[in-house]
């Protein structure tokens, strides 16, 4: 991690950016411990802002704190990936069926700069950068629902699921995927046709859970190192 970016207002958002796109990056992966005294020196900051940034993902379920053990990423979970979709499901359904009559021309401008932005960290391989530009994208409909608890609720729930999406964009049939699913919701979002928008979403978050399924339920059937 690199204390050179921009700083946001205050070292704990400052601190919680930072952690937020190394857990993202996979610069911290899942099951790492969280080395408290070496980060706060990478960064330059002094451990209390670190401590508030970590209660905040601790609340998140990003990371877990054992006594004695300090913090860690947290493990991958199956059972977690498939409860966060399902209310996630519930949730942005409602938002989209607000949202759709709402958005302006620009609003719909915004959601194709979005996506191009999508499109030009996919041809990079950039996931950090893809996840961002996808979150503008997602959220550029959500936001348009004029619930702002709605999507404060839905925002909680994406922030607690970052380090499962990148593990999803690191492979190229995924980020490809995603740009043919972005550009038909887009299209429907044209049209106007809120009950396919909801459909193209619900098969775009289906997708993802079918293929983190995969590696996260493969992982969690290893037998642990040294038992038969």
């Amino acid at each position: 991690m690199t204390a050179a970016r921009r700083r946001p207002p205050t070292a704990q958002e400052f601190v919680l950016s930072e952690l937020r796109r190394a857990i993202l990056s996979r610069e911290l992966r899942p099951g790492e411990p969280i080395r408290q005294d070496a980060l706060a020196d990478r960064l330059g900051v002094s451990r209390v802002p670190l401590r508030e940034a970590l209660k905040v993902l601790e609340g998140e379920g990003q990371v877990v704190y054992r006594p004695r053990c300090g913090y860690k990423v947290a493990d991958l979970s199956l059972d977690d990936l498939l409860e966060v979709y399902l209310i996630r499901r519930l949730l942005e359904s409602e938002a989209v069926r607000q949202a759709v009559a709402k958005l302006t021309a620009e609003d719909l401008a915004a959601l194709a700069a979005a996506q191009q932005e999508v499109e030009k960290a996919s041809e990079t391989q950039d996931v950090a950068a893809m996840a961002e530009a996808n979150r503008r994208f997602h959220f550029g409909l959500f936001e348009r629902c004029g619930m702002p608890r709605l999507v404060r609720l839905i925002r909680l729930l994406w922030d607690a699921t970052d380090a499962y999406r990148s593990l999803y964009y690191g492979q190229h049939a995924n980020r490809a995927r995603v740009n043919l699913e972005h550009r038909a919701i887009l299209a429907a979002l044209h049209r106007r046709d809120t009950e396919r928008v909801v459909r193209l979403l619900e098969e775009h978050r289906n997708h993802a859970v079918e293929e983190l399924s995969k590696v996260i339920g493969s992982a969690e059937d290893k037998p642990a190192a040294g038992l038969r």
